[in-house]
């Protein structure tokens, strides 16, 4: 076959193929090219006719298929800036290698499809919120590890089934896929996952540019931290609020402080000591004003929940009406005048905290039968809810009443009882304690000068007739007349005059007193209040109406007696 009837030949195969073609001869010089491989040359008309291909493509080939003849198949080169691929055959010709023919590909824009595929793979996969895509028929074609994390399902399980299927084998309750393929649009519902977490999800119809149904993208966010930051918000609200409730205290006051040195008090202390560590219910019980909260703060703080909250009710302050939906909370429209939003219960609110049941004696029957069922199965169920929560509280109840009496009556219920006397904590009255009186004296004189930025003393004689008194009204009746006598009393020294008639009557038992020695008392009490006020002695003197010689000789006659 001569040279130009091969080029002919060839020529009328090749001419209509969409890949370029090059034919040489066995001088590595160009016998055909067709159009294809003209245009990404760049070559035009014949230009090319004769030429040596290494001119057109420097970096070719094709002289290794010459010499070597062997095919050369699949190699990607860059020709004339493109990405292509080469394929080179070398041509035969009654047994006798007369050329070589490469067949060139150009796949400039498969690379850059298939890079930006890769790059959409890296975006889904590495998105934070999880992605699941079915096709028009409701199968699954891709899931991210993003949903597997969320799901707990693996990739493997999904992929290449349909929609309708895994529902039917309990993997989704609902699914937003098959509603955007009813709907044929963007459709978000809220789910909850493995009972653990909440999660939004959004499906997204994506349509051909016929407007045909090509596949649906559904996004799946978990939003179980941003509910869990709503519900921590919700509680910091509801404790603001619960500032203004005159059932609940807070702890905090320095005033607060546990103050003790006598042996009944101590073995109380080493008894909260010893229990304060478990979760147990405690019972104090002991007259009013004992410092019954001052010892609840105190099992909280020497707990583990100490960091967790500290709830005080008051369960005699509540109106009865309002103590259930307090106490336990409501659902949104539960009764008539009820928040369209719900509230958090006291008892919710001190979740892995410490609840004090103040006067518990209170509490009516009906709600106590509701606690004790919360104490039993540690769940609460809000009014008009039907679903229970999980509660972890620690009880610490407090009264002034002997509840096995009140259980004789038929008032509190036996079973309650026993669930929050699992230890019980007697708390003697400041007149079974005279140690401590003294102790704190000094502490709510100190504090409530300092909070009021007062500088004031208080006598020894003072402080005598304090700790002769019976105190009926235990540590809050002496911390209120600490407090009195600090604001009320001008003199800079406080003396017992300045003390309540009832607290000086019951102090001082001697009533054979005469008129006489009761008015030297008196005349000492105003000398040295007038003494206290001024810097000299001749002012106090002006001050009394009397002679400075007269009070300088009265003071004397004093120093003696007490020498004496």
């Amino acid at each position: 076959m001569t040279e130009s009837v091969a080029v002919h030949l060839w020529g009328n195969i090749i001419s209509s193929m969409h890949n370029g073609v090059i034919v040489v001869n066995a001088d590595n010089r160009i016998l055909l090219m067709n159009e294809s491989a003209q245009r990404l040359l760049q070559v035009q008309d014949d230009a090319w006719v004769g030429r040596s291909i290494v001119q057109l493509i420097p970096h070719s080939k094709m002289h290794e298929v010459l010499s070597g003849g062997e095919s050369s198949i699949g190699e990607k080169m860059v020709i004339s800036g493109r990405a292509c691929m080469v394929n080179r055959t070398p041509l035969y010709e009654n047994g006798e290698r007369v050329g070589a023919v490469a067949v060139i590909q150009d796949i400039s824009e498969m690379d850059h499809y298939r890079s930006l595929l890769q790059q959409m793979e890296s975006v889904i996969e590495f998105s934070t919120d999880g992605l699941y895509v079915v096709d028009k028929d409701g199968v699954t074609i891709q899931v991210n590890t993003a949903y597997e994390e969320i799901t707990g399902f693996r990739r493997e399980e999904l992929i290449g089934r349909r929609m309708k299927d895994l529902i039917s084998d309990g993997y989704f309750d609902q699914s937003v896929s098959l509603l955007v393929l009813e709907k044929r649009q963007r459709i978000s519902i809220l789910q909850r996952i493995g009972g653990k977490k909440d999660v939004i999800v959004t499906g997204n119809p994506v349509f051909d540019k016929q407007g045909e149904l090509e596949m649906i993208v559904t996004s799946v966010r978990d939003i179980t931290h941003l509910n869990g930051l709503r519900q921590e918000l919700e509680k910091a609200r509801t404790f603001s609020q619960m500032q203004n409730n005159r059932y609940t205290i807070h702890s905090g006051d320095t005033e607060q402080s546990f103050i003790f040195h006598s042996p009944p008090i101590r073995k109380v202390y080493e008894q909260i000591q010893q229990v304060a560590p478990y979760p147990t219910s405690i019972l104090l019980y002991g007259p009013s004003g004992t410092g019954k909260e001052v010892l609840a703060h105190l099992i909280h703080d020497l707990s583990e929940r100490k960091e967790k909250p500290f709830i005080q009710i008051n369960c005699g302050a509540i109106p009865e009406p309002l103590l259930e939906s307090e106490l336990f909370g409501y659902e949104p429209g539960a009764f008539t005048g009820a928040s369209r939003n719900g509230k958090i219960g006291l008892l919710e609110l001190a979740d892995q905290g410490t609840v004090m049941l103040d006067e518990i004696a209170e509490l009516p029957l009906a709600l106590q039968v509701k606690l004790l069922r919360v104490l039993q199965e540690k769940q609460l169920q809000r009014i008009g809810g039907t679903k229970p929560r999980r509660l972890d509280i620690r009880i610490v109840a407090a009264t002034n009443q002997d509840l096995r009496k009140q259980i004789q009556a038929g008032r509190f219920r036996e079973d309650l009882f026993y669930r929050l006397a699992v230890v019980e904590i007697a708390i003697p009255s400041l007149a079974e304690r005279q140690e401590d009186i003294g102790p704190l004296t000094d502490h709510y004189f100190a504090y409530f000068c300092r909070q009021y930025r007062i500088d004031k003393q208080i006598s020894q004689e003072t402080r005598q007739v304090l700790q002769n008194y019976h105190w009926p009204g235990n540590v809050r009746e002496l911390r209120n007349l600490i407090e009195n006598m600090i604001v009320s009393v001008p003199s800079r020294v406080i003396e017992p005059v300045h003390l309540p008639p009832h607290i000086q009557d019951r102090s001082q038992p001697d009533a054979g007193v005469s008129l006489k020695e009761r008015v030297q008392q008196f005349e000492r009490r105003l000398i040295q209040e007038a003494i206290g006020n001024h810097q000299s002695i001749r002012k106090a003197a002006e001050q009394l109406g009397i002679d400075h010689s007269t009070l300088v000789k009265k003071m004397q006659r004093w120093e003696k007696e007490k020498r004496a």
